[in-house]
């Protein structure tokens, strides 16, 4: 034994003494019963079951306050199934505004008007016809012509034609939110979607139609002190778009802060963290969550998180 290395030497110390980070109230329990509310509180209060509920709980003071309460997503969202959850979300008032890519169009209005979506792309890029469809095109095209004459925002153009067309608003967030009266807005990057090559399309319209969601996010974003924001699945553009919106409401004097941030996504990723949650967060407030996991399993998750919380705030 080395003597300047005696372990019969060291200090002990009480476990009653000592801050522990995980205590007997935390486990998980046996559910009370057979139903997915029971299932949700019966899970053990740590990590991201804590994350899930301080979410569950904003979303429900924003809503009795009457913040802001956004969902930005990407295409992969709706290429999940999820479209429904987002129309349930909209009724409930859970969510207030919606916010996405190109591609959460695309894949919205080829689910509500042909009730099929994504396409095998290496097959069509192999003889060329990845992204050549010509309704989609057509369609796409024919709301930005309409957004362009009725001076509309891309988003509520892109709903109103999923109606006139005879689309599912079941299956629509686009549709569900032009008949719910929300703001539903659409960030594309020029050149970045299927539609974007069409000959129909004309880039100005887009352009101009684009601005004006822009504007009608920005407005959603000035009052989204107290409110959540949460972004589901987009990697680039809209964390690009809200980060720029959330600086300009403070340059127009907008008290923005204190709101809750979430990420939702498959995998960590740079922008999503960084200017949804943790830079808006640590220099305006609020309370940051991430929550890693596939959108199908996850999104839905939350949902039976705001039901419990209903629940217990009712009891």
């Amino acid at each position: 034994m080395s003597a300047d290395f005696d372990r019969s030497r060291l200090k002990m110390k009480s476990v009653g003494s000592r801050a522990s980070k995980v205590s007997a109230s935390l486990l998980i329990r046996s559910s009370r019963g057979s139903g997915a509310v029971d299932f949700i509180e019966s899970l053990p209060d740590v990590l991201a079951v804590s994350e899930m509920k301080v979410l569950a709980g904003s979303i429900l003071d924003a809503r009795e306050s009457g913040a802001s309460r956004i969902l930005m997503y990407g295409g992969h969202v709706i290429k999940c199934g999820l479209g429904p959850l987002l129309v349930k979300w909209l009724k409930e008032g859970r969510i207030d505004s919606l916010a996405t890519n190109g591609a959460g169009t695309i894949h919205d209005i080829e689910i509500a008007l042909f009730g099929e979506t994504s396409e095998d792309v290496e097959s069509g890029i192999a003889d060329g016809s990845f992204g050549m469809w010509e309704e989609t095109c057509n369609i796409w095209s024919s709301a930005v012509d309409e957004a362009d004459s009725g001076k509309l925002g891309l988003g509520e153009a892109l709903g109103r034609k999923v109606l006139s067309e005879g689309g599912d608003p079941s299956v629509s967030p686009l549709a569900a939110a032009v008949l719910a009266e929300r703001p539903v807005t659409v960030h594309p990057a020029l050149g970045g979607d299927i539609v974007h090559p069409c000959p129909a399309l004309d880039w100005g319209s887009l352009g101009c139609a684009a601005e004006r969601d822009y504007d009608v996010l920005g407005g959603r974003i000035a009052s989204l002190r107290g409110g959540v924001v949460i972004n589901a699945g987009s990697a680039v553009v809209m964390p690009e778009v809200f980060l720029k919106l959330l600086t300009s409401a403070r340059n127009l004097g907008h008290d923005v802060g204190e709101f809750t941030a979430a990420s939702f996504d498959m995998i960590r990723q740079y922008r999503p963290l960084n200017n949804v949650v943790h830079r808006p967060v640590r220099a305006l407030g609020g309370r940051a969550v991430e929550v890693t996991g596939s959108h199908e399993l996850m999104l839905p998750l939350l949902d039976l998180f705001i039901d419990a919380e209903e629940k217990r705030r009712v009891e």
